[in-house]
This record gives C-alpha cells, sequence and structure tokens, in this order.
C-alpha cells in the first residue's frame, strides 16, 4: 500500500515533536543531577541548558556533512539518543559512587545529547522538503519540536521528577523516542535500501532489549552506585520533587542524608537539638505559640513537647516526604517519640519564606532548621528579607532561633547570617556546639530586645528529662574564640545581593 506524503510528514512531525519534548527533559535531568552531584542549581542549571544548546549549533552545522541517506542517519540518530537519555542518570550515579569526576559525565553527555538532537531538526527538515514546500516545511517541524518542549517541560516537573524520579523518568523518554522513531523507520522504509533496512532492524531489536534490561536493573544499579558512595548501608532511598532523601544505618543507629549531605545521626543528634531547643525556650516566658521551619525529622518537636505550657506547635515543611518519614517512618516515629502525630502539632506542607508572607499568626517562638545555605535556593531563607518576615510574625518578647552552619567550618557564612539577623532589627546571640558526627555546628539567636549570654546561665533545667544539656554546659554554648579569619568586611545577605552561598562554598569543608 501507497503511503501518502501527507502521512509521512505527519510521522515526522511526530518524531520531532517527541525529539523536543526528550530533548528538554534530558537537560532537566542533567541540570537536576548536576546540582545534586556537583551542587548551586542555578548555575548548573544554566551550564547544562547552556552547553546544551550550543552543542546543538555545533550539531547543526555537522548535519552539513551528510549528504545521502539521511533518513537511516536519522533514525541512527533517534537509536543513540534513545539509549544515551536512558541511561544519562544510572551512568551518573555509579560514576559519582566510584569517582570525583561524575560532572566529567554529566557535562559530556550534556555535549552529545546536544549534537544528536541538533543533528535531528536539520536531517527532518531536509526529509520532509520531499512532503511539503519550505515555507510549510521549516515553520511545522520547528512548530512540532518547539510544541514537545513545552510539553516536556510539564511533565518532567508534575510526573517525571515527582512521580518517576531520576532513575525511571530517562526510560520513559528512552522508549518514547524509540517507539515513535520505529514509526518513522516503517513509514519511510521504502526510502531505504535493503541493506540498510535489515541493519535497522536489527539495531532497534537491540536497542529496545538493552533499554528494557537497562530498566529491569536500574534501581539496584542506582542503588549500587549510592552505596558507594556511603560508608554505612543505604536502608532508604528516594528522590523526591525537591531533594534526594537518603537513610543509612551503622550498628543500631541510623543517618539521614539530603542531597548527599548529612543532617542528622540518631547516634548524637541530642547534641544538636537539645541545645537549639531549650535554650530558646528558656530566655522565653510565654510559649503559647511556636512555629518550626523546616525540622520534618520531627527531633525539635520532640523537645518542645517536653514543655506542658506549649498550646500549639505548627512545623512548615517543604517536602511532603520528608514530614511523611517524619510521622510514618518506624526509625523517625521512634527517634522523635511520635511527636509530629501529637494532638498539638499542626504540620504544613509548603514553602518557608511564603508561609511567612501568608500567615497572620504572631509567634512566641521561632526555631528555622533548614539544609545549610549551599546554594542560591536555600539562600533565600537566609537573607534580610526572609528575616524581616519572622521579625513581623514573632512577639515583642520572643525569641528566634537558626541553625547557622558551622563556625568553623564555615566561618564567613556563620558571621554572615550573624550580621543579617542584625540588620532586620534583631540582638543576636552567637551559639555553638560540638556534634560529634557533624563536627562544630553553630546557631544564632535572636530577640527583639537585648539579649547576652548572661541570660542563659539563668535557665532552670531541673523539670526537664535531658540526655545532655544542663546549666554548666550551657555556659559553653555561647563562648567563642577569635574567629579563624578576617570577618570584618563580610556583607549583608540578600535577595538582590546573595552573599552567603558564596561564603558558604569558600569553607574549609575539606577538613570536615
Amino acid at each position: 500500500m501507497r503511503i501518502s506524503n501527507k502521512r509521512k510528514s505527519f510521522v515526522l512531525k511526530t518524531a520531532l515533536f517527541a525529539t523536543g519534548f526528550s530533548g528538554i527533559v534530558a537537560e532537566y535531568i542533567l541540570s537536576t543531577l548536576a546540582s545534586y552531584f556537583i551542587g548551586n542549581a542555578i548555575l548548573q542549571f544554566t551550564l547544562i541548558v547552556s552547553i546544551m544548546l550550543f552543542a546543538m549549533g555545533l550539531g547543526s552545522r555537522l548535519s552539513k556533512s551528510f549528504n545521502a541517506n539521511i533518513i537511516f542517519y536519522f533514525v541512527i540518530t533517534e537509536l543513540v539518543l534513545s539509549v544515551l537519555v536512558s541511561f544519562s542518570a544510572i551512568a551518573s550515579y555509579l560514576i559519582y559512587g566510584f569517582t570525583n569526576v561524575s560532572w566529567l559525565v554529566i557535562y559530556s553527555l550534556s555535549i552529545i545529547i546536544g549534537l544528536l538532537i541538533g543533528l535531528e531538526i536539520p536531517f527532518a527538515t531536509r526529509i520532509n522538503n520531499d512532503f511539503e514546500e519550505l515555507r510549510l516545511n521549516i515553520s511545522n517541524i520547528l512548530e512540532k519540536d518547539y510544541y514537545g518542549s513545552l510539553l516536556g517541560g510539564l511533565f518532567f516537573a508534575f510526573v517525571g521528577l515527582p512521580h518517576l524520579g531520576l532513575t525511571y523518568t530517562p526510560f520513559v523518554l528512552g522508549f518514547l523516542n524509540l517507539i515513535i522513531s520505529f514509526w518513522l523507520f516503517y513509514v519511510l522504509r521504502s526510502e531505504i535500501s535493503k541493506t540498510l533496512r535489515r541493519l535497522v532492524t536489527i539495531l532497534y531489536v537491540s536497542v529496545f532489549l538493552i533499554i528494557l534490561a537497562g530498566l529491569i536493573f536500574a534501581k539496584p544499579l542506582v542503588l549500587f552506585g549510592e552505596q558507594a558512595k556511603y560508608k554505612d548501608k543505604i536502608v532508604f532511598s528516594e528522590q523526591t520533587k525537591y531533594q534526594k532523601i537518603v537513610i543509612t544505618k551503622w550498628k543500631e543507629w541510623y543517618s539521614l542524608y539530603i542531597n548527599g549531605n548529612q543532617q542528622l545521626s540518631t547516634f548524637d543528634e541530642y547534641l544538636y537539638h537539645e541545645p537549639m531547643v531549650h535554650t530558646t525556650l528558656g530566655v522565653t516566658k510565654k510559649k503559647d505559640n511556636i512555629l518550626i521551619l523546616g525540622g520534618g525529622d520531627g527531633c525539635i518537636v520532640r523537645e518542645l513537647l517536653k514543655y506542658e505550657d506549649i498550646v500549639k506547635i505548627t512545623l512548615v515543611d517543604l517536602d511532603k516526604k520528608m514530614l511523611s518519614l517524619g510521622k510514618e517512618n518506624t526509625i523517625f516515629k521512634s527517634l522523635n517519640n511520635n511527636a509530629l502525630n501529637n494532638s498539638k502539632v499542626s504540620t504544613v506542607v509548603g514553602d518557608a519564606f511564603t508561609f511567612l508572607e501568608n500567615t497572620k499568626s504572631i509567634y512566641d517562638v521561632i526555631l528555622v532548621d533548614l539544609p545549610d545555605p549551599n546554594n542560591i535556593d536555600l539562600n533565600k531563607l537566609y537573607t534580610k528579607e526572609f528575616y524581616n518576615l519572622c521579625y513581623k510574625r514573632l512577639d515583642a518578647k520572643g525569641t528566634f532561633i537558626t541553625q547557622s552552619g558551622s563556625p568553623y567550618y564555615a566561618t564567613k557564612a556563620f558571621y554572615c547570617i550573624n550580621k543579617t539577623l542584625q540588620s532586620s532589627g534583631f540582638y543576636t546571640l552567637p551559639m555553638h556546639n560540638q556534634v560529634l558526627t557533624l563536627g562544630e555546628w553553630g546557631w544564632i539567636m535572636a530577640k527583639k530586645e537585648p539579649i547576652e549570654s548572661s541570660d542563659l546561665n539563668k535557665i532552670n533545667l531541673s523539670s526537664i528529662e535531658l540526655k545532655w544539656l544542663n546549666k554548666s554546659s550551657i555556659t559553653a554554648l555561647t563562648s567563642f574564640g577569635k574567629p579563624l579569619i578576617d570577618t570584618t568586611g563580610i556583607k549583608v545577605n540578600t535577595i538582590f545581593s546573595p552573599k552567603l552561598y558564596l561564603y558558604y562554598q569558600e569553607g574549609n569543608w575539606d577538613l570536615y
């Protein structure tokens, strides 16, 4: 049966739609992987997208070198693209697990995938030239590619990353490319010589089996790569919409990692949570209404519930999965004494900045337990604008405290947070403690009225059951030597002039 030019053109444009879909998602996958493994999400997204667009230009230029068998080369390009996209995440995880050059793999994949996409569009235009006049050909080919890019972006944002994760999303793309390109091959097979047809058929079967095998073994391969990066056994690993959550086990103790950075260990987390909570509550008379930003593990809430006069605790965490772990996972329910399911506790899934902008409540205590500001996304939650919102929502006699990283590993970052809080009108009191599994870690306590270290010495802990904190250890929390580096020129951190994440990245993390 003779296939009309109109149908041939339609199948070709469908293939370009799939290319646009897969291409944009491939960019986002590699950008996300780069932000997890290398850090600094905005920089990585900028670099990956720029590199891929540049490589697409090189691919378009390279397409001029092909003068014959364009349909064959178009199909081969689709096959190679299907394999590379499918295995992009697995390759990155495996390399990340065993070496420190995952960046090289990610950037190389960005270039190669960009080259292939750059080849496809000129190839498709030249093929379609036999089916449509030039005026329609160019506009229709580009139109379908751009429409595919829009749908691909929506797919990645609302389906791929939050539901399929980085493990399986690439395989969806691979199979999509493979199936549609096979349809194209089937429709245009009469344009290809019999010898090349047999070769392409064998290649399609081979690629299908390769991608199918990758799909079947994807999860254990990713876990194998991840496990090589962690010294302890991984007992939980999940990619959420916002972050990679990993839990490891050593003997009877568990450690929580977010994007590869340790957040706590059940071995000694009380060395972090007890000083943060009980010094703050100890200098606050009225404790009716408490706000926690972050802290989805529930350990801060556990400590707060030791105060019977607290009426309401609101906890805001961006990641629904982290809250779910704190509420339902047996490890965390045991660790936090089922605190997040207490009737006094209300949990909110949402952005801390947005929550503060929208809430009308006034809080007696605000505790901020967010990840370190190691990228510009988190930087926002340590800015003057953010602290202005906290100041507005804090009672006149209330107390604010934020985790502030390490005063020794990231000295400039620590003192930048202190200075930024002061610029928002707070009186501040820096604190620190030695957490065995994390090293020296710090907080900045702040109030709307002057606060001194002597105020902490008046705290009475006799009625509270604690593992480590006592009256003598409180004295040490506010004892600092001279800063290890010059801190006189440190700038205030703002949204429009972000400084903190740069200070953080300049820290002495090699010593950690």
